[in-house]
């Protein structure tokens, strides 16, 4: 487009002297940056939106595909992949059917997993989410109290959910929460408090709502500091919920149920097919009422399923197997310096040792690797050296530096 001889811009008066470029209208003309600047505020005004999944049969994976997936990122875990797959496929399969001539309503399926801290249940949840591509929210129930009390209030969870979605209601209605840690809200005792317990029984009766679905007014800025703010009702009958927790202690429980003993010389002839190892793998609603769940809680936690405790076969496939493994990302740390990182076969087995020694799972594998390369990171950024070969010997060394003392959990 030629300049526009003896004309100005309309909009910031510049000759065409002045302007790399003016573009001549009608009744006026515009210079290249107005242009510009007109172009951004146009684009700002856009609503954006987030990929998000349209739930219909066609693009819905099937629960082979999304357990494939899983595969690809968490290592084991087989029979929680199976039951997360499925419960989500038939969740997802709910909503694109939702609107039907006959009578039948299909029910939501929340999950609730069970299963040592570092097993993967956080992963599970935040990769069945990228999977999906809906919005995904992690909770920690511990946080949260009853209504009116110092903490958290139960609705915050939904206005975390309401923040990663943009504030696009129609899209966090499909999300997936996940509530994380939630035997940290057991009551303190089998039989109904007396007292008020505002952390604990209080938190599962506030939840009941949400989980079995309702319309809740969600503060958009969190709860009590900002009492002005105007309310943005939320459905929650089509969010998924998935629930987590250790539940430490619930062997105990389930082999009082299984009539046998978690330690001791003493068993009865008919417990010796039970596996002692893995006592998780026989829970039922009833151990985790006896834990300190309310019957109304479990009863909207249908699916119920257990993470398998992690041997030193399944440690040493974390360390390298998933896409995301620990040793991939630092091999990719020192490429974005143009440094070629690796690893003896060997060390790799004293890593899964150091873990096993501390107790730590799968969590403990990165604190490990951190303090074995906590030197190089350190100094080769500003070296010329352009390959790191971690041996066995150099492992042992830098490790051994550490104060194990800060690793070891009890």
């Amino acid at each position: 487009m030629a300049k526009a001889i003896g004309e100005i811009c309309t909009f910031c008066g510049k000759s065409y002297k002045e302007a790399h470029l003016l573009i001549k209208g009608i009744s006026g003309s515009i210079c290249d940056d107005c242009a510009s600047q007109a172009y951004h505020i146009v684009q700002g005004s856009k609503p954006t939106h987030k990929k998000t999944f349209l739930p219909n049969e066609k693009e819905l994976p099937k629960p082979k595909d999304i357990k494939d997936f899983l595969d690809q990122y968490v290592i084991g875990q087989d029979e929680a992949k199976r039951y997360l797959s499925v419960s989500v496929y038939n969740h997802y399969k709910r909503l694109s059917q939702r609107k039907t001539t006959d009578d039948v309503e299909i029910e939501k399926s929340n999950i609730i997993m069970v299963g040592a801290t570092g097993t993967g249940k956080t992963l599970l949840a935040h990769t069945i989410a990228k999977k999906l591509h809906v919005p995904f929210c992690i909770v920690d129930a511990t946080v949260l109290t009853e209504a009116g009390y110092v903490g958290e209030d139960i609705e915050s969870i939904l206005t975390r959910l309401l923040q990663v979605a943009d504030y696009n209601v129609e899209q966090a209605q499909q999300g997936i929460v996940f509530i994380d840690e939630l035997d940290k809200i057991a009551r303190k005792g089998d039989n109904p408090s007396i007292t008020r317990d505002v952390s604990g029984e209080g938190v599962q009766q506030g939840l009941l709502k949400l989980l079995e679905g309702s319309i809740v007014n969600v503060p958009p800025q969190g709860g009590r500091k900002h009492p002005e703010q105007r309310m943005i009702p939320v459905d929650t009958r089509n969010i998924l919920f998935i629930c987590g927790g250790a539940f430490d202690g619930i062997e105990k429980k389930i082999a009082q149920r299984l009539n046998t003993r978690v330690v001791g010389y003493t068993a009865q002839k008919n417990t010796a097919v039970i596996d002692r190892e893995n006592l998780l793998k026989y829970i039922t609603p009833t151990d985790l009422k006896s834990y300190g769940l309310i019957p109304e809680i479990i009863g909207r936690l249908p699916i119920l399923t257990y993470l398998e405790p992690l041997d030193r076969i399944a440690l040493r496939r974390i360390l390298t197997e998933p896409k995301n493994s620990i040793i991939k990302q630092y091999i990719k740390l020192f490429e974005m310096d143009q440094i070629t990182l690796m690893f003896d076969q060997n060390v790799y087995e004293y890593v899964v040792d150091k873990a096993i020694e501390f107790k730590l799972g799968a969590r403990g594998l990165r604190s490990i690797v951190e303090a074995m390369m906590m030197d190089a990171m350190y100094e080769l950024p500003s070296c010329d050296t352009r390959s790191l070969s971690i041996t066995l010997d150099y492992a042992i060394e830098h490790f051994e530096r550490t104060d194990t003392n800060r690793l070891q959990i009890a």
